[in-house]
């Protein structure tokens, strides 16, 4: 049975309230796909994790520190899509990527957070190293429809990006400056680990058909990431 990474950001499991309609219908599609793959589910902080580490500033405390509070927003997130899916996922949130990988022997469902503190990496770190441990592909579902020359929301004259090289993708997200609760559509180190590992990486928006489409093989809208 195939297996999928799937990095689930935060700004689409609570934008600003609880995204229940999105969440059910995620679940629905995941729940067809059973047959042909088990998905391990990483989850952003988004939203809460931003309020966390802005709430924070002013106290001139460190970036591990912030990053702590960035990092539990996931875990509180994961828990929350780890009820959502219910028996067919794992009981207790995996800590490191080991218990991702004994989870996932024994459930059609992994859901985690943030493993553990790395330095300058989002939850988007977490899932590229376990799709380089499990040998699976990747796909970032995130709150843009895939990669472009520059930011669309700030841009209108933004191009989009259907197809890039591990290299080339690497190369634009090493030219932002890293911080806590940063918002790009696939962190630095991510970007690293995917070219070490050659995963293969999909990058799309909240789009259920669009991410069902992908799962099935059929014609999508996203970015691809691979050689």
């Amino acid at each position: 049975m195939k297996k999928m990474v799937i990095s689930l950001g935060g700004s689409l499991i609570v934008p600003e309230e609880i995204n229940k309609h999105f969440l059910h219908k995620f679940k629905k599609i995941l729940e067809k796909n059973y047959r042909d793959y088990k998905f391990i589910i990483v989850c952003g902080g988004g939203t809460i994790a931003r309020k966390y580490i802005d709430s924070l500033l002013d106290e001139k405390l460190s970036k591990y520190a912030l990053s702590k509070a960035g990092i539990m927003a996931t875990r509180m997130n994961a828990q929350l899509i780890m009820q959502l899916f219910g028996k067919e996922a794992n009981d207790k949130l995996p800590l490191n990527m080991k218990e991702v990988a004994n989870n996932i022997n024994k459930n059609k469902i992994v859901v985690c957070g943030a493993l553990r503190f790395t330095k300058n990496a989002t939850s988007d770190t977490t899932a590229a190293k376990l799709a380089g441990y499990l040998k699976t592909p990747f796909i970032n579902m995130t709150n843009v429809k895939g990669l472009y020359t520059s930011d669309p929301r700030k841009n209108k004259n933004a191009k989009f990006i259907p197809r890039i090289s591990w290299k080339a993708f690497e190369k634009e997200a090493l030219k932002l400056k890293m911080t806590p609760g940063q918002h790009f559509v696939l962190d630095q180190k991510a970007a690293t680990y995917i070219k070490k590992h050659k995963t293969k990486t999909y990058i799309i928006d909240s789009s259920l058909k669009n991410l069902e489409n992908l799962l099935k093989s059929k014609k999508f809208i996203g970015t691809i990431i691979e050689n």
